[in-house]
């Protein structure tokens, strides 16, 4: 029988500063620094999930290697009627939307960039069958 996964408990992204992506994070999420390690720092992203991020070329020599280059793509379960709240509090910190989706299955996505320029979404269940 297959072993299984509860979910993803963490997730990384690879970033020039972290003190200013944590920032960046703290004050357009709420996330908080839960470790900080140097090189990076974990940051608790909902209930029981990590956000880790990385500097870019700062793997440790012998530690286990992190490191990526190139934007990457994180998505982010909101309620449906928090995304106009989504969109007002982008506008007020100067964030521009970038793309707003709306799904067959009748979720919505708001797209936008973090300071690295990661592709960051904001989505309401009825984005995919599971969601």
């Amino acid at each position: 029988m297959r072993p299984r996964t509860e979910a993803i408990l963490e997730s990384s992204l690879y970033v020039d500063d972290v003190a200013t992506s944590a920032r960046f994070y703290e004050r357009i999420f709420g996330f908080r620094v839960i470790a900080d390690f140097g090189r990076g720092c974990a940051m608790a992203a909902g209930e029981r999930q990590v956000l880790l991020l990385f500097r870019k070329g700062g793997s440790l020599e012998g530690s286990t290697p992190h490191d990526g280059n190139g934007q990457l793509h994180l998505a982010f379960a909101i309620r449906t009627g928090e995304l106009a709240g989504w969109e007002a509090w982008l506008a007020e910190n100067g964030i521009a939307v970038e793309d707003k989706t709306n799904w067959e299955r009748g979720g919505t996505s708001l797209y936008f960039r973090d300071p690295d320029g990661h592709l960051l979404e904001v989505a309401t269940p009825g984005v995919w069958p599971i969601y």
